[in-house]
């Protein structure tokens, strides 16, 4: 009998008897389980070249587990098995095995795990990092980013615009219906991704890049689409996860009904992580796809614009029909301004600076739940100063390598930032603009103003962008300055900011 670790990934093997022209179309294997106490659930396996077909499933309570597999050919007794599974409990730190898979919690204000244990979403634009990096730069920046608090690693895993093939040249699919997928190309990228729950780091996959027509998600017809999303779920779903189902997309402009279809078909059985759309910046297509069963929380890109309207649409987060969804959903900024990278409009470098300012008002401006980091060097993972990769003239064509961007400020910024939430009850902040009696944003959006209030009245975070004196009743509530840059409390006697920088009043309430 197999045995498997608590909520750790189990591999089984099946050989066919025969050979199939296009594994992905000609049979369909699905793995029946039935847990301890009764439980059951249904996967997808994957073709894994040749005659050699593959199921991976996570635990998620120990005990004896029995499994067998179905297959649309009935004569193929090789891929027809049955068989027993022992689940041992996990021993060991690493939170995602000690606590248990993501899940939204019972508000759906914000993430937690299976226990209950809340899970603070500070994740990392790693974009090309599984398909570029080789086992020991990958260990090395996983290492790094989990040290630095860092809880989620965003990646694309099929070819997408800013990759066109690996470095073997190799492409996950082919592009023309009925497309054949490639398994040389997912074995290569197999062991870098099971090193981010290595590292105690939550993956967030794109699943299909949608930006341009040259992209998957875009150009591939809705069925080729659905299945090389379901090949995918069916190789990683069992990791802990949380799925972007497309990545940079106009959803709308690909058209509605095509997403909510794809969405419904790939999570119709299998649907044990949670998953979300990355869209293309300063839209909201989740007012559109908020009541979607398969879709968990609501994820937009801020971008990188860098005139006042943009900084007014970040500062100022999403219109109530966006977050009106039935039920409540978290509310995750997965794209804000590169660290490194240049504003679109205005040609601005964004330094730490706009970096703190845009996780802030992100975290604060929506039930607090979280935010993405990204830096232009680490996003493209060039080994060399060179161009970006199917993005034209990004950066000057000179983005610096990725391991110039292991260590900034502004990722300093973000270690400091979770530390600070981590010390409050972060997870039922709710935004409270209506406690200042005057907003500095309505007059420049760059000195917008967030507060946020803890569910028991008893905790008020408020942080601004620059030196101020906040208009904020503070009878009651004893009073703190907490420098976003460094980390380090001062007492507070007035609400006039210690300087001209950015600033968090943190007031607790004197019972």
């Amino acid at each position: 009998m197999k045995t498997v670790v608590l909520h750790q990934v189990l591999e089984l093997s099946f050989l066919s008897d025969t050979d199939y022209a296009n594994p992905l179309w000609d049979v369909q294997i699905q793995l029946h389980l039935q847990g301890p106490s009764g439980q059951s659930a249904v996967y997808d396996c994957y073709w894994d070249g040749g005659r050699d077909f593959k199921a991976r499933v996570s635990l998620d309570e120990n005990g004896c587990w029995a499994w067998q597999t179905t297959c649309s050919d009935v004569t193929n007794a090789g891929l027809i098995q049955q068989g027993q599974v022992q689940c041992e409990p996990y021993v060991g730190e690493n939170p995602l095995y000690l606590h248990g898979p993501i899940q939204v919690s019972e508000t759906g204000t914000h993430f937690q795990h299976a226990d209950g244990t809340p899970f603070f979403w500070l994740g990392d634009t790693a974009w090309n990092g599984v398909i570029r990096g080789d086992d020991r730069d990958w260990q090395t920046y996983l290492q790094t980013r989990a040290k630095q608090k860092f809880t989620v690693i965003q990646c694309v895993l099929p070819h997408w615009r800013g990759d066109a093939e690996d470095e073997l040249g190799h492409t996950a699919c082919s592009e023309q219906h009925p497309i054949a997928v490639n398994p040389a190309y997912f074995q290569e990228k197999d062991r870098r991704f099971a090193m981010i729950n290595e590292q105690g780091l939550l993956a967030a996959p794109v699943i299909l890049w949608s930006h341009l027509p040259t992209d998957l998600g875009y150009k591939l017809s809705q069925e080729d689409a659905i299945a090389l999303a379901r090949y995918i779920v069916a190789r990683y779903g069992a990791y802990q996860l949380a799925w972007l189902l497309g990545g940079d997309g106009y959803y709308q402009k690909m058209g509605i009904d095509r997403w909510k279809h794809i969405g419904r078909r790939v999570f119709a059985e299998r649907h044990d992580r949670p998953v979300t759309l990355h869209p293309a910046g300063l839209r909201w297509p989740n007012k559109f796809f908020g009541n979607e069963n398969w879709l968990d929380f609501i994820g937009y890109q801020s971008g990188h614009g860098d005139v006042p309207e943009d900084i007014q649409w970040l500062a100022k987060g999403p219109d109530p029909q966006v977050t009106s969804t039935h039920p409540v959903k978290p509310v995750i900024n997965l794209e804000p301004n590169y660290e490194g990278a240049i504003g679109y409009h205005n040609k601005v470098l964004f330094t730490d600076e706009h970096v703190r300012r845009a996780a802030y008002w992100s975290c604060m401006n929506v039930p607090t739940a979280g935010v993405t980091y990204g830096h232009d060097a680490i996003w493209n993972w060039n080994k060399q100063i060179g161009p970006s990769e199917g993005h034209g003239d990004w950066g000057g064509g000179a983005i610096a390598p990725w391991k110039t961007a292991l260590q900034t400020d502004g990722i300093t910024s973000m270690s400091i930032m979770k530390t600070f939430f981590e010390s409050i009850d972060w997870s039922t902040l709710q935004p409270a603009e209506h406690l200042l009696a005057a907003q500095p944003g309505d007059i420049d959006p760059s000195h917008h103003v967030t507060v946020s209030r803890t569910a028991d009245g008893k905790c008020i975070v408020v942080y601004t962008p620059v030196g101020c004196t906040l208009d904020i009743q503070t009878q009651g509530y004893e009073m703190q300055w907490f420098n976003p840059r460094n980390g380090q409390y001062a007492s507070a006697s007035d609400t006039c900011t210690p300087d001209e920088k950015d600033w968090v009043l943190l007031l607790k309430h004197v019972d």
